[in-house]
């Protein structure tokens, strides 16, 4: 990693003069602080913002990276993530990127050295893993959180969740119940994230021996009202569906309005389930039942490998741990499937 003496030494100034240049102090000549600012890109100098925040008595702070805080999930996480950190003295500093990959990448460029100490970054389908790959190759503690590939490895240090087995899980409750007919929502497109969520419950499906049509599948925004869109147009293509299988909760939600808006009720006429398990899960009437993933664990393990990354530097590795297995939450959204006259 480059240290401060050696952008110092290759742009021909003193140690004082570069760390005047990064926090924008001191008397120091443009020209100058154009030299140091292009060694310092160049070298890919981070500043020890540990060492910085015990001279100048600011606080320790982790940069969680989310796509969108409107998905209710995120708040909760970042709410877990929270209360992890300010157990080893650590305060949170969210960055919304609003699903936009060059608001992310100003964030990553701003948190990385700077401002964060490090960065936890959430795995969505907008994600930039070569940025953030860069990022920790450039020697900013990077963690990736609810990786959805337990198999496969991103290049960084991250936590994953076996979001295939929770797919799994969701088909097999449905299956268990006697649903045959059971249309399939995801929220995200063909090679989105969700897809290893549809695999799951595709895999279950055929291990049933339940015949899959690709026509009773939609794919959506991870939103309500794209579920609802998608409820409404398989159910009207498709009458005959018991039960909608939705890879997400808020797309599950969505489905639980289209239901009540064309008057089946809910699970008597038509289950649905979801996968996450959200506070409003609980909450909504009917209440869903849903596959939850460890969103607490999760926080929790990553937090704890990234202050490991910090503490290690640049001997960290990029290790995968795996959280425990999503469980099954049954509530009042599913049931047995219409008894047929």
């Amino acid at each position: 990693m480059t240290t401060l003496a050696e952008v110092a030494q290759r742009a021909g100034v003193t140690t004082a003069t570069v760390s005047n240049v990064l926090r924008g102090k001191g008397r120091v000549s443009e020209e100058t602080r154009d030299r140091v600012r292009a060694i310092v890109n160049e070298l890919g100098y981070r500043p020890n913002l540990n060492a910085r925040a015990l001279v100048e008595g600011r606080p320790l702070t982790i940069a969680l990276v989310v796509s969108s805080i409107a998905n209710p999930f995120y708040p909760e996480f970042a709410e877990a993530v929270e209360a992890e950190l300010r157990k080893h003295g650590y305060f949170l500093l969210v960055c919304n990127t609003n699903d936009n990959p060059l608001q992310e990448k100003a964030y990553l460029d701003a948190v990385g050295g700077s401002l964060a100490h490090g960065v936890l970054a959430m795995h969505t389908d907008h994600v930039q893993l070569d940025e953030l790959i860069t990022l920790r190759r450039s020697g900013v503690p990077v963690v990736l959180c609810m990786w959805e590939k337990p198999d496969e490895h991103p290049e960084l240090p991250c936590v994953a969740v076996n979001f295939y087995q929770a797919g799994v899980i969701a088909a097999e409750h449905l299956i268990k119940l006697g649903h045959t007919r059971i249309g399939a929502i995801v929220g995200s497109d063909k090679a989105g994230k969700h897809v290893w969520r549809y695999r799951g419950y595709c895999d279950a499906l055929k291990k049933a021996g339940i015949k899959l049509r690709a026509a009773e599948t939609r794919y959506c925004d991870d939103t309500i009202d794209s579920g609802r869109n998608a409820a409404h147009s398989l159910l009207a293509a498709h009458p005959d569906l018991t039960a909608l299988f939705a890879t997400n909760d808020l797309p599950a939600f969505g489905a639980l309005q289209a239901a009540a808006e064309l008057g089946l009720d809910v699970p008597t006429q038509l289950s649905v389930s979801g996968i996450t398990d959200i506070q409003l899960a609980h909450q909504f009437r009917p209440a869903l039942t849903t596959v939850a993933a460890p969103t607490a664990e999760t926080a929790k393990m990553a937090v704890e490998m990234l202050l490991k990354v910090i503490q290690e530097g640049a001997a960290s590795k990029n290790e995968v741990l795996v959280t425990s297995c999503p469980q099954l939450v049954v509530r009042n959204s599913t049931g047995r499937p219409p008894h047929k006259s």
